[in-house]
């Protein structure tokens, strides 16, 4: 399976993983073993419950599960420190003590400078806790926000996770992790397609009914979906589509059997429109974490 090296520990993170929906098992059994979970999505639980019984059934060993666990919203040290994935009430809904922490910036523009002192000052001490050995991981942090955890974290964050599809291409973003030895992963890799269900794809057309992209997946006798995979895997990006169907799950994880010419790469990467939807201004102007 292709995979990442991250710069500081040299684990080897999958280039391919699975968005934790309604069929972890069934994604582990697959081969999948980097796994993304979201606090929306509110299956803790039932992800936890298919890990322990992936486990439990020989299909993996803990040790081998990257997860990216659910974002966390800003907790004030001098209430909970460290944060860590349990509720006040002291229980963990995964019931695995998870080797990666996941720090999201997704909290109200207007207390950002009141707690970014906090930040700092929570980054710091993290670094100084066992999970030294495992990777920090940070979410939807503009470029400005990642200069800015550089200057005083003690111990570098080594992934990125934002937005990312051939409506939203964020290159200067990409270059800018990259240089400074942050690997990148995807979400919504499909665009308007995971946003349909909940009435947020904007009006935008299926990537996966473009021309440009049916056409290249006709030339090599692939899926849309796995072409758009491949548009950014074959760049160096993690993925972490989901699904429900066994079926597409086992072909997604299959994107890295073949390459893309840089032509096609770049005629995919010219439908880019700066279409951003995962904004969370749009639910509420105080959350305009992108502005």
């Amino acid at each position: 399976m292709s995979a990442i090296v991250l710069k500081r520990t040299g684990q080897k993170m999958p280039l391919v993983g699975f968005g934790l929906w309604k069929t972890v098992y069934e994604a582990i059994k697959a081969g999948y073993r980097l796994l993304d979970g979201a606090g929306d999505y509110g299956n803790e639980k039932e992800a936890g419950d298919g890990v322990r019984r992936a486990i439990k059934d020989g299909l993996v060993k803990r040790e081998e599960l990257f997860h990216f666990p659910i974002a966390l919203q800003y907790v004030d040290p001098g209430h909970r420190y460290p944060p860590e994935w349990f509720d006040d009430n002291g229980h963990v809904q995964l019931r695995k003590k998870f080797l990666h922490i996941y720090f999201d910036s997704d909290e109200p523009a207007s207390q950002k400078t009141r707690q970014c002192r906090k930040r700092g000052a929570q980054w710091k001490n993290l670094s100084m806790k066992k999970v030294i050995d495992g990777n920090f991981i940070i979410s939807n942090c503009s470029g400005s926000l990642i200069v800015d955890v550089l200057r005083y974290a003690r111990i570098q964050p080594q992934v990125l996770q934002v937005e990312i599809h051939p409506y939203l291409v964020q290159t200067a973003l990409v270059d800018l992790a990259k240089t400074l030895g942050i690997a990148v992963t995807a979400y919504s890799s499909f665009g308007p397609q995971g946003y349909v269900e909940l009435s947020m794809d904007k009006g935008a057309a299926s990537l996966l009914g473009l021309n440009t992209v049916t056409e290249i997946a006709i030339k090599h006798e692939k899926s849309p979906a796995q072409v758009l995979l491949r548009w950014a895997t074959q760049r160096g990006i993690a993925v972490v589509p989901k699904s429900n169907s066994v079926a597409r799950i086992i072909e997604n994880l299959q994107c890295d059997s073949f390459d893309l010419a840089q032509n096609e790469i770049d005629d995919i990467t010219a439908l880019n429109k700066d279409l951003r939807l995962n904004n969370p201004a749009e639910i509420d102007p105080r959350l305009a974490i992108f502005a």
